[in-house]
């Protein structure tokens, strides 16, 4: 649980991941560099969601009260800053000190996210109180199975933000400090495990479904170890297949878990079927993933999988989960309707799909309309987050 100080910071860092995603999309559009999309993509959008909702969620799966008012909001000044600065970077020829201020800004960002997480969390870091209520035992065995999986996901932010700084400085990396093998460990170790983690004690809740225990045992340790496989293997080699298999294992995995919950339920919200078309996503991105560590990779398949992972599975994923804890319809302004909803969900699933059928088969007008389609979803989504957040402030 979280108090109200608290909850009303988490609310600010998901107002400020749609606003990372509309601008992602923007300087999508406008041809930007794949690196300045990468970093508003994922460390903006991706990760301030992450954030939030991190906030929002550890502390009571936890079984704990997360009592911190102030440390969010230096983690927002202080991750929000960071990525504006590395975006900046990323465009245009800056001194260096210019790059080394942003990723210092991030990293103690995460620092402060992180102490405060596991300070509200330290006396149960294994989960084993779960906070799930009494008379749901279905649940509470993959409840317990899940929550260690949550320290290990903010292991690899940790890591990854910290190869982040040691390549922007004098510190001494862990790894070689490609650029890849820290987005793998950001990416796929942090959001992508978060979303299994979370993932699997969320879903079963919204759809009234408890989550089967087999495939739980199954997603969640590949999904752990997959991370660090892929970023010690880039280039090729036993360590990359294996990786490549552990990680599809997982996508597919939780794609199936889901999808089977989502079938033996009778909800069938906006939100539920956004996130049903994030793990189909993953499911292509990961496919795509899998036949680099076999085959050759080309520019225009890498820029494809970085599409269906990003805006596919983690975009959708967050988009969905958001709608369905921030209801448009809850809200009283225009267009608070399920119908907008849909649009937005349809917009981005549908520029997601322009954008990779035209990269792929090498029409640049497909490739451009699906970006235009992905911007309007991304603006549509903002406007009810915004919108909807803003009145909840107000009260």
């Amino acid at each position: 649980m979280v108090t109200a100080g608290s909850s009303r910071w988490s609310r600010r860092f998901v107002v400020l991941s749609a606003g990372f995603l509309v601008l992602w999309r923007a300087v999508a559009l406008l041809g930007a560099p794949r690196r300045t999309e990468v970093v508003l993509a994922l460390f903006g959008f991706v990760f301030h969601m992450v954030f939030g909702m991190g906030y929002l969620l550890i502390p009571s799966y936890f079984e704990r009260v997360l009592r911190a008012s102030w440390p969010p909001g230096v983690h927002l000044g202080l991750t929000g800053g960071g990525t504006a600065l590395l975006a900046v970077a990323s465009i245009r020829e800056l001194p260096a000190a210019v790059e080394r201020a942003g990723t210092l800004a991030w990293f103690l960002g995460v620092v402060v996210f992180l102490g405060t997480l596991l300070w509200t969390v330290r006396d149960n870091l294994t989960g084993r109180e779960t906070g799930t209520g009494a008379g749901r035992e279905e649940f509470e065995r993959v409840d317990r199975y899940a929550n260690p999986f949550v320290p290990v996901a903010l292991g690899y932010v940790l890591v990854g933000s910290y190869e982040l700084l040691a390549r922007a400085t004098v510190l001494p990396g862990i790894t070689d400090g490609y650029v890849p093998r820290v987005s793998h460990l950001l990416a796929a170790g942090g959001a992508v495990l978060l979303v299994f983690a979370l993932g699997v004690r969320l879903a079963p809740r919204f759809l009234g479904v408890p989550a089967p225990t087999r495939p739980v045992r199954v997603v969640l340790p590949a999904g752990a170890l997959a991370p660090a496989l892929l970023a010690h293997g880039l280039g090729g080699g036993p360590t990359l297949v294996a990786g490549a298999l552990a990680e599809a294992t997982a996508v597919v995995g939780f794609a199936g878990l889901y999808g089977l919950s989502f079938a033996r339920s009778d909800r069938r919200s906006v939100g539920l079927v956004g996130v049903l078309a994030g793990v189909a996503s993953g499911v292509a991105g990961v496919s795509l993933g899998l036949s680099f560590a076999f085959g050759p990779v080309t520019a225009e398949r890498a820029a494809v999988h970085l599409e269906l992972n990003l805006l596919g599975f983690l975009g959708l994923c967050i988009v969905g989960f958001a709608m369905q804890f921030f209801p448009p319809s809850a809200g009283r302004f225009r267009g608070a309707t399920d119908a907008v909803a849909w649009l937005a969900i349809g917009a981005l699933l549908g520029g997601l799909t322009s954008v990779a059928v035209g990269t792929l088969a090498g029409i640049a007008a497909l490739a451009t309309v699906g970006d235009a389609l992905a911007l309007a979803g991304a603006v549509v989504y903002g406007y009810l987050v915004v919108r909807l957040l803003a009145a909840v402030d107000s009260r």
